[in-house]
């Protein structure tokens, strides 16, 4: 696949009172064109700093930025406000302007690049029907739910007919409801006009509902990166881990030990595996926790189990899941 971002190498340092801090430290990764690829962390982590960096409205200190090809750190200035016109951006507060309508919004960028106003309409028209909101034309921010105040974002951004679109917690501020149409919403336009979108997040279920790929970000440094099955299946590094099993911290509350997480795909959701291996072994086991989600269309689930005391029957139980294929590891320090 051709690689539309690559970053090599990058670092973004700032200066504050009591010294400094490196917000971006040593990073390289690349995204395929036509992806939707993941970047997550915790706050604090980077990722607003390294997804300004991608457009460099942050000028990295060290590094290199290859957009479709060109480096952007070797632009002049004239010749990166060209190349950012095809990057477009979406972000957690919408920006719209609440003077004017939902029409003249969309036109509002388009007029500053030079556009004329009878295509700028047009342009806008058909990317409020993209977006579903053709009716609320003449409607102003204030009239609009947050859901649709994002939709409206999005076609503006959309009739710049840019080649990325990166969303900086482009869903932190809405409902999980509304969160899932308009993630929905931008797997569409992906399909539809084959635009790369970068996601920024620290909600792991935005990354599994909507990316291909993700790259974990721990104070500052690329930690983990790969497919979002593998991640969830067998994320790696400390970071990783806390973002996948934070959805269970309720179980701190339950007594035991021997704890293992195991994950599932479709394919083996509808074995009676708990049963099977109560039968074989005679001995029972408590489930702590179960969930199963969709990523990339496919199901995929998890347990956090409580094994028996007894180390021998713990050590047959663990190897019986893994005969199955199942992911298994211990998660006696995330509980």
């Amino acid at each position: 696949m051709e690689q539309m971002i690559r970053v090599e190498h990058i670092s973004k340092t700032f200066q504050v009172n009591n010294g400094q801090v490196d917000a971006v430290k040593d990073i390289s990764f690349s995204i395929e064109k036509g992806d939707i690829f993941g970047i997550i962390g915790l706050s604090g982590a980077g990722k607003s700093t390294l997804v300004r960096c991608l457009n460099l409205l942050e000028k990295p200190d060290e590094g290199n930025v290859f957009i479709d090809g060109k480096n952007l750190m070797e632009l002049s200035q004239r010749q990166l406000r060209k190349e950012r016109r095809e990057i477009g951006m979406i972000f957690q507060h919408f920006n719209l302007l609440m003077q004017r309508n939902v029409l003249d919004n969309i036109c509002f960028p388009m007029e500053i690049a030079g556009v004329s106003k009878k295509e700028a309409k047009k342009r806008a028209k058909e990317f409020l029907e993209t977006v579903g909101l053709s009716e609320k034309a003449k409607a102003y921010p204030a009239q609009l739910s947050g859901g649709q105040k994002q939709r409206v974002a999005i076609a503006r951004v959309l009739a710049a007919n840019p080649k990325i679109l990166l969303c900086d917690e482009a869903t932190s501020a809405l409902d999980p409801q509304t969160t899932k149409s308009i993630l929905s919403l931008l797997k569409e336009i992906n399909q539809k006009y084959g635009i790369t979108i970068v996601v920024i997040t620290h909600e792991m279920a935005v990354i599994q509902e909507i990316c291909s790929k993700v790259a974990v970000l721990d104070h500052g440094t690329l930690v983990e990166s790969g497919s979002v099955e593998e991640l969830f299946r067998a994320p790696k590094t400390e970071a990783a881990k806390r973002l996948i099993l934070n959805e269970f911290r309720h179980v701190k509350e339950m007594k035991g030990r021997h704890l293992i997480r195991v994950t599932f795909d479709g394919k083996t959701a509808f074995e009676p595996l708990i049963g099977n291996v109560i039968l074989e072994y005679r001995t029972p086991l408590n489930i702590l926790y179960a969930n199963t989600r969709t990523i990339n269309g496919n199901a995929e689930g998890e347990m956090i189990l409580q094994l028996p005391e007894s180390a021998e029957i713990a050590d047959h139980m663990i190897a019986y899941f893994k005969e199955q294929e199942l992911g298994v590891e211990e998660v006696d320090d995330y509980v």
